[in-house]
């Protein structure tokens, strides 16, 4: 089975940094558009940052290039960098991997999460 295993969240500061990991087996990684994603209690899961097969980044608006998502093949292994962490980013972050090699075909796995909490 296809798995994806997040690694790294837990409890910082606001202004603090944290680095997750996002472990994925039994998939050809490097064909997978990598993404996080985040949901904060009682709010819907939203987009953090994106990076494609190839290698693009993209990153939602309001993160103000605090985060920088980044990606090891080798290790098929997707990195979430966080920094100048506020309370608003609390929330549980999840891990995403999208292939779709044809029309007609489409693989769309998930993580389970790991909790980030930004509180002093």
């Amino acid at each position: 089975q296809v798995q994806l295993v997040e690694f790294g969240g837990g409890l910082v500061q606001p202004g603090g940094s944290l680095r997750l990991s996002c472990a994925a087996s039994r998939i050809i990684f490097s064909r997978y558009d990598m993404a996080w994603y985040r949901q904060a209690p009682g709010k819907q899961r939203d987009l953090v940052a994106a990076i494609t097969s190839g290698g693009s980044t993209n990153y939602a608006d309001s993160l103000r290039g605090r985060f920088t998502i980044s990606r090891d093949n080798a290790k098929n292994t997707v990195y979430l960098q966080m920094d100048s962490l506020k309370s608003e980013d609390t929330g549980v972050y999840y891990c995403n991997a999208v292939y779709s090699p044809s029309r007609w075909e489409n693989f769309d796995y998930w993580g389970r999460g790991t909790q980030v909490t930004v509180s002093s």
